[in-house]
């Protein structure tokens, strides 16, 4: 692994952290002590690798980048970017969820939205919005079918300045029922 710094029009890429150290040694506005060198190292030693910004001065920094490039060209085209494993994780977990939503599946679902919905305060005549939890039973094709009924019913019963979440969301849950259901509670 490479790192890349930069500050100001000042900018290398070095294959070891002695090499980094060296080069911000070399500019005096950055000032070079134990503490900024162990912080340095650290950074280089850790699993974390998006950039890390080093304050110099109220609106001054110093940026190091990890990053797999040969050479500055290669960094510049951004040929050799690392892949970030968080993110695709959570690129993972993701891809499933919307996949649930999105398919055909027809019969009742029970949907949950927690909702920002707009009341009125008694005696100030004042409005508030106000933590609001629906569950109701539907009829539908899909989780994304269930979340628009549920969302169709509420606008037409709550205050239209009331705020709905994205289906997409944690504040959205469906669950499929099956073709029929036993009981018909809360069913829109």
């Amino acid at each position: 692994m490479n790192l890349y710094l930069r500050y100001f029009d000042k900018e290398i890429l070095v294959n070891t952290v002695d090499d980094a150290i060296s080069f911000l040694a070399g500019i005096d506005d950055i000032g070079m002590n134990p503490q900024l060198e162990r912080d340095i190292r650290d950074y280089v030693r850790s699993d974390v690798y998006y950039p890390k910004r080093y304050k110099i001065r109220p609106r001054v920094y110093f940026i190091i980048i990890k990053t797999e490039a040969a050479n500055m060209q290669d960094f510049k085209d951004k040929k050799a970017l690392h892949a970030n494993p968080a993110a695709s994780s959570r690129e993972r977990t993701v891809a499933p969820i919307l996949a649930q939503l999105n398919e055909i599946r027809p019969g009742w679902y029970e949907g949950e939205v927690n909702f920002k919905r707009v009341l009125l305060v008694p005696g100030t005549g004042k409005f508030q919005y106000r933590d609001t939890n629906f569950v109701a039973r539907c009829k539908a094709e899909s989780g994304i079918d269930c979340y628009n009924r549920i969302i169709d019913y509420l606008s037409q019963h709550v205050d239209n300045r009331s705020q709905f979440p994205s289906a997409k969301g944690k504040n959205f849950r469906f669950e499929y029922l099956g073709l029929a259901i036993e009981q018909a509670d809360n069913v829109i």
